[in-house]
């Protein structure tokens, strides 16, 4: 991922489509850009098959639980 933004939700009541989905707005709403790939921790993800159109959607250890960091995955170079 090349841009990026941390998000937390700990909510166990959202589903986790909705809340990656949430991030994916308020990532396309604060910076203009519209979301491509979100990584989350293997047990914040856990058994769930989570199917988005436009985030794919990847594990990593390195992430908290819980925490989602979502971006895209190359930012456009002005004038090149």
């Amino acid at each position: 991922m090349i841009s990026g933004m941390l998000w937390f939700d700990n909510d166990p009541k959202t589903a986790l489509a909705s809340k990656i989905d949430r991030a994916a707005q308020y990532y396309k709403n604060k910076y203009g850009l519209t979301a491509e790939v979100c990584y989350l921790n293997p047990k914040t993800k856990g058994e769930a098959e989570v199917e988005l159109p436009d985030v794919e959607v990847k594990v990593s250890e390195t992430i908290l639980p819980f925490h989602f960091w979502i971006g895209t995955r190359q930012v456009a170079q002005e004038g090149v």
